[in-house]
């Protein structure tokens, strides 16, 4: 009989023998990262408002791994879950099926209510579980391109480094420049712009930065980077003011050069923001090449609210539909 439980290290043969068949010596090594991890059993014990580190899940069936899932709490609001790897055989999509809706029922238990994953456009297989297997519903896309030859310059530009004093003043930016449609499922919050309590123990480092001018933000952007070699970078900029994607773009490459001599840039076009065809098409025409895009798929957590009769509940449904 199949069961479900958290991996450990001494899965580590059997996880490395399940996914040898993504070739090159990367296996051994996500092998070895998600069953060699000493502080991983404190992490579980820890409600989800404490989580500060991804937690992986197997499906097993005697001695052999059929699947495995990792999820982990959105920096600054922990009820909102990314699934950031699913891996499962070759022909086992129910594995996979199975994988997904226990983390949705086990995480939903406790309190959270969002659940998102990113998956990249060519695996129609993935796609397809997710919205016709698990009711996950395309919310919208991400595109990277790739910056060919950085050439940070000085400019003009008056930018610094994000506080949390400034997460309100981003949030409420930020928010108010996605497509309305877009805002019931990407909506974030203060706290989801201030840097981890655990911040040592992710597996990424991000900085956060601010332009304003007379004590107006203007705009926002962050840097990160999970191996000091490929660098995301990411802008929100006001509507309402004229600055240029090019000085914008530079600020982000001088702060790179000022600590990495050779880097790889990848500016971040996010689809659901209100500028983001016009930032798409300064990327092409400055040459940028588009190396990935990715869907975001979203589902909410529906939970009962309180009972005004014993004989029925109301529900209440997390997402709007939209006619016409």
């Amino acid at each position: 009989m199949a069961i479900i439980r958290r991996l450990n290290c001494f899965d580590y043969p059997k996880l490395k023998k399940m996914i040898s068949y993504l070739c090159t010596d990367d296996n051994d090594k996500l092998a070895k990262n998600l069953t060699q991890d000493s502080i991983s059993f404190i992490n579980a014990m820890m409600p989800l408002k404490l989580k500060f580190k991804s937690e992986s899940f197997i499906l097993v069936e005697g001695k052999e791994i059929l699947g495995l899932i990792t999820v982990v709490c959105t920096p600054g609001n922990p009820y909102k879950i990314n699934i950031t790897r699913l891996i499962f055989k070759e022909n086992y999509y129910d594995a996979g099926k199975t994988l997904v809706n226990f983390i949705i029922q086990k995480l939903g238990a406790k309190g959270a209510v969002t659940f998102s994953v990113v998956i990249d456009e060519c695996h129609n297989e993935l796609f397809d579980l997710f919205v016709n297997g698990c009711g996950f519903r395309q919310c919208s896309s991400e595109t990277l391109w790739k910056i060919e030859h950085p050439t940070p310059y000085q400019n003009k530009l008056k930018w610094r480094y994000a506080q949390n004093s400034d997460a309100k003043a981003i949030s409420e930016l930020y928010n108010d420049e996605l497509i309305n449609i877009y805002k019931p499922s990407l909506i974030r919050y203060p706290n989801e712009f201030k840097p981890p309590f655990f911040q040592g123990f992710t597996n990424y480092y991000k900085t956060r930065y601010v332009i304003e001018e007379s004590n107006k933000l203007l705009g926002y952007f962050s840097i990160t980077t999970a191996d000091n070699l490929n660098y995301i970078l990411d802008t929100t900029l006001n509507n309402g003011y004229e600055l240029s994607y090019d000085d914008v773009i530079n600020a982000m490459l001088c702060e790179i050069a000022k600590k990495k001599r050779a880097f790889y840039p990848l500016v971040k076009q996010k689809n659901y923001i209100k500028n983001s065809q016009n930032f798409g098409d300064f990327l092409n025409s400055k040459g940028c090449i588009p190396v990935q895009t990715q869907y975001i798929l979203v589902k909410d957590f529906y939970r009962p609210a309180m009972a005004e009769s014993k004989d029925w509940k109301v529900f209440i449904l997390g997402e709007s539909q939209i006619s016409g």
